[in-house]
């Protein structure tokens, strides 16, 4: 089994190279998802999320009130890091769960917007980091998604900075051309993703 990490700043096209990943074959691990899993209602964390910032971050139907808890945590570091602290460790028990369920597979993507912040590269045997200049994730985010140029560089600075997520890289993946040139970076890739697992030692191999 091939651990990768794939992480990338918002509007960099990461669930894109993801999901091109998975159509070669690769398991995903989707942190995204299990992030919105841990709290889900009646969860321990949503609960510790409740205790922690108040009830008015839980919605009528139970469930988070995301946007009241992003005004909270939203650049507040000491909020923000009480909030991971709730949450990381509960992702990471889902994500163990989920590894032991694709024991068979070759390859194993941990997706994941935060992988570096969460300590969750150092896990992986090589980490894909999925790069656009600033600009074009400012781009990105207002014409795609309709967000304020203000929202939207508030947004990426929140984040693990540029340097930071290709420091951390075995390859970096420039996504600033068309969806095909991508594909034909992410084909490339999965044949040397391919190629490793080929490589590596059947178990009981000396």
């Amino acid at each position: 089994m091939l651990k990768v990490g794939l992480t990338g700043g918002i509007g960099s096209g990461k669930s894109t190279v993801s999901a091109l990943l998975a159509e070669r074959g690769a398991v995903v691990i989707d942190y995204d998802l299990l992030a919105r899993e841990v709290v889900a209602p009646g969860s321990p964390a949503l609960v510790a999320i409740a205790e922690r910032f108040g009830p008015d971050v839980i919605a009528d139907d139970g469930t988070l009130d995301r946007p009241a808890l992003g005004a909270i945590v939203f650049g507040q570091a000491d909020a923000l890091a009480d909030l991971n602290g709730i949450t990381h460790p509960a992702i990471g028990r889902l994500v163990a769960a989920r590894e032991a369920a694709a024991e068979h597979a070759e390859v194993i993507v941990h997706d994941s917007p935060l992988l570096i912040e969460m300590g969750a590269a150092d896990e992986c045997d090589i980490v894909l980091v999925v790069d656009v200049p600033e600009d074009v994730q400012v781009e990105r985010l207002t014409s795609i998604r309709g967000m304020s140029e203000a929202d939207a560089r508030a947004r990426i600075a929140a984040q693990a900075s540029r340097e930071e997520r290709t420091g951390a890289a075995d390859l970096v993946i420039d996504n600033t051309g068309s969806r095909d040139e991508l594909a034909r970076i992410v084909g490339g890739i999965w044949d040397e993703l391919a190629s490793r697992v080929a490589a590596e030692p059947e178990p009981g191999d000396n």
